[in-house]
């Protein structure tokens, strides 16, 4: 094989893991947001003995984080488009990971219940730019499709894999760490996605 057409087969291969690499990162963030939601819904007895919620406190720790992002996705989709998809998701995961640190430190129900508000807020502004950044980093129609596919099942699998992972951190660590495994993942991407993704064009 002549010398160029090396250099180009290279070039294609590495450009190809480029993209592999920044679709499982992006992903991940997807995973992460989708399983937050249910991986705190299995620590609340514990959250509510370690703290001393009362019964009706005690809904506001899933609520809070349920209705900052219900409220707020519309506003997040509007940022990524005003501002760039890019920023706006690592601005999002940001706030995420820092709320989650917060949460997980918390030492009383306002403050778990403060944190769960911005850990909604931070969703809010990051998950739309998930897909967003998808098909963006896309080449073709083939790949969009696969990176779709992909999204569907990473957000369908999310609801069990919080289950399953916050009820083994609440058993063998303790609920704090339903909150605090955000930070070290959450740091990890948004260092990926600064190295991986170039930012995306606004639309004022």
């Amino acid at each position: 094989m002549p010398q160029s057409s090396r250099a180009f087969a290279t070039s294609a291969s590495q450009g190809y893991s480029r993209r592999g690499l920044a679709l499982a990162v992006i992903l991940g963030a997807q995973l992460m947001l989708q399983m937050d939601f249910l991986i705190v819904m299995v620590a609340l007895p514990q959250i509510q003995i370690d703290l001393g919620f009362s019964a009706a406190t005690l809904s506001w720790v899933p609520n809070a984080f349920a209705l900052a992002l219900g409220g707020l996705l519309l506003l997040g989709g509007r940022l990524g488009d005003a501002y760039g998809r890019v920023r706006a998701f690592k601005t999002g995961i940001a706030l995420f990971v820092l709320a989650s640190l917060l949460g997980g430190l918390a030492q009383s129900p306002l403050i778990l219940i403060a944190a769960r508000v911005l850990q909604g807020i931070g969703a809010a502004i990051a998950a739309p730019s998930v897909l967003a950044l998808v098909t963006n980093i896309a080449r073709n129609e083939a790949e969009r499709n696969r990176g779709l596919a992909l999204f569907i099942t990473v957000s369908s699998v999310g609801a069990s894999a919080g289950l399953v992972l916050g009820g083994a951190l609440t058993q063998y660590l303790s609920w704090r760490w339903s909150l605090l495994i955000n930070v070290p993942v959450g740091v990890w991407i948004l260092m990926m996605v600064s190295r991986l993704v170039a930012e995306t064009d606004r639309q004022p």
